[in-house]
């Protein structure tokens, strides 16, 4: 049979306090980069690809560019490496991948379209027994 290739174990999954300390960084850093309507969601155990979620939103391309370099940056200096950056240059959805920390940049109408908060947000439960109005 074939060999089976070892498994390679998940990372352990960041303390409360690390998670805290990664948010503030981001949302400074993107405070700096005049992001707008910043909004952090916290999915403690709904979401199995992340533990919080940071929406923010740019107005052109090159601010959102910045966003998302600044942000690899400053992730870095506090120890976050790896960091993807997907959907960048002339996109109107950035997304950066820091793990626990997934954040989100959106040109205005992209994030209008795509309502983040709505799907993720603390009122779940609640949209999902309701009729979907709007």
């Amino acid at each position: 049979g074939r060999a089976r290739r070892p498994r390679r174990a998940a990372p352990a999954p960041a303390s409360p306090e690390r998670l805290d300390t990664l948010q503030r960084v981001i949302v400074d850093s993107l405070d700096d980069d005049k992001a707008e309507n910043i909004v952090t969601l916290d999915l403690g155990g709904r979401a199995a690809f992340c533990d919080r979620m940071v929406i923010a939103t740019g107005l052109a391309d090159r601010q959102i560019s910045a966003m998302a370099t600044h942000l690899q940056e400053k992730l870095a200096e506090v120890g976050l490496k790896r960091v993807q950056i997907e959907g960048a240059g002339g996109s109107d959805w950035v997304l950066i991948d820091a793990g626990d920390i997934v954040v989100h940049l959106f040109k205005p109408d992209a994030r209008a379209l795509y309502q983040l908060e709505r799907m993720w947000g603390p009122d779940l439960a609640e949209a999902e027994d309701g009729a979907g109005g709007g």
